[in-house]
């Protein structure tokens, strides 16, 4: 698979759904309900709130698309902490990193997570948080094995169903 990452810019917040929302919908449609998933996927991924990432200057979204065509495929949202715990003033949030299911063991979810690491140091940042369902192991497994550790919990709520979440962190 051929692809490439780029900086994403105010007109790719419809792409930047899309992919949100399938990826989302890919991913859980086994383990949620019906429900939490439209209501999630309404309110977390709508092109308005690409939008507002894409024009605040603190938020870093970088594009990963599929060569030759340039379809989207997959992105990252690199932005202010989010988190029930104690953060610093060098810390950043990895708010999503998601990629479609084709393009998954291609290399190109570390190729994301090396950019997003890369983009977190440029931006004179020193540690790198995130948060993930607590069911899901891939997703758990690569950060781990990208360095990140589990510091602390938090609830985040899919729909109308609260859950409990690790908390990630990895010095950049």
């Amino acid at each position: 698979m051929t692809w490439r990452l780029r900086r994403a810019g105010p007109g790719d917040a419809p792409a930047l759904s899309l992919v949100a929302s399938a990826t989302f919908l890919d991913t859980y449609a086994t383990v949620l309900t019906g429900a939490d998933i439209v209501a999630h996927c309404t309110m977390k991924n709508s092109i308005a709130t690409f939008e507002t990432w894409l024009a605040d200057p603190a938020t870093i979204v970088t594009l990963a698309e599929h060569e030759p065509g340039h379809a989207p495929i997959g992105y990252t949202v690199l932005t202010g902490p989010d988190f029930p715990i104690e953060s610093g003033p060098a810390d950043i949030e990895l708010r999503r990193i998601y990629l479609m299911k084709h393009a998954q063991g291609t290399g190109l979810g570390a190729a994301l997570m090396m950019r997003a690491l890369e983009d977190a140091s440029v931006a004179g940042r020193t540690r790198v948080l995130l948060g993930v369902w607590d069911q899901n192991t891939r997703a758990r497994a690569f950060y781990e094995r990208h360095g990140f550790k589990v510091i602390g919990a938090r609830q985040f709520t899919v729909g109308a169903t609260l859950h409990e979440d690790p908390v990630y962190a990895r010095a950049v």
